[in-house]
């Protein structure tokens, strides 16, 4: 991909974000995404290639938000990003702009980076093809409301380090340290949200609004993944009791 790319743009600069992605996981990509975008500079060009549909009758899109632009497959990758910008989402049919030759295995390498590169040279957007609205979304990226005082939610991300990172925005939740909560992830029932790591214990586990803003259940230098069983997809409960 990063050949392609540069065959075609030889001044384009490659940033990778990650290549750690599990297989098939748009989950955990559409959130990887959504934490990494708003830190890079307006213009640059996002390839999301987690593209379990590649070959399929799934469509390559062009999205521009504030400023950014995400080359990927139509299958959900793009979800938390639809959701926290104003954006425009275009079908690439242009198939001058694909290699010669495009696989039904790799379209990161014969589809997306090409369209990229074209893109860094600064053909316009309205090149690739016809604006679209009906892109897929996944509904994952945002909890339901089960009760005044219950939400279920998923765990979005497992990290390195065996952090569970769940879809509870602080934001939605803006008055949770002011109240007892109760947050179920798998067998177990986790009642401690705690400000910083320097107020438990190692080997305890708690809860802790991580860097991205997303509630995750975590143990001080260990894994709540393996504690608890749990991985990205599982579901989570949270139960917030306002005396």
């Amino acid at each position: 991909m990063k050949g392609v790319i540069l065959g075609i743009s030889p001044r384009a600069r490659i940033v990778d974000i990650t290549h750690e992605i599990a297989p098939h996981d748009v989950n955990e990509a559409a959130f990887v995404i959504a934490q990494a975008w708003r830190y890079f500079p307006k213009g640059s060009i996002h390839v999301v290639v987690v593209d379990p549909g590649v070959g399929s009758a799934r469509r390559p899109i062009l999205c521009e938000a504030e400023g950014q632009f995400f080359i990927a497959p139509d299958n959900g990758v793009l979800s938390m990003i639809y959701d926290g910008s104003k954006h425009k989402v275009r079908v690439i049919s242009n198939e001058k702009l694909f290699l010669k030759t495009v696989s039904k295995t790799f379209h990161g390498r014969d589809v997306f980076a090409p369209a990229a590169a074209h893109l860094s040279k600064g053909l316009s957007p309205a090149k690739f093809g016809k604006p679209i609205h009906d892109c897929l979304r996944n509904f994952l990226s945002k909890p339901s409301r089960l009760s005044r005082h219950d939400w279920a939610g998923v765990v979005l991300k497992t990290d390195r380090f065996g952090n569970l990172i769940t879809n509870f925005h602080i934001d939605e939740f803006p008055d949770l340290m002011q109240h007892s909560m109760e947050l179920r992830a798998g067998l177990e029932r986790i009642n401690r949200l705690a400000r910083t790591y320097g107020e438990t214990a190692i080997g305890d586990l708690f809860a802790i609004v991580g860097s991205s803003g997303y509630i995750e259940v975590v143990v001080n230098q260990g894994s709540a993944a393996k504690k608890l069983g749990v991985a990205a997809g599982s579901p989570v409960e949270l139960e917030i009791f306002y005396e």
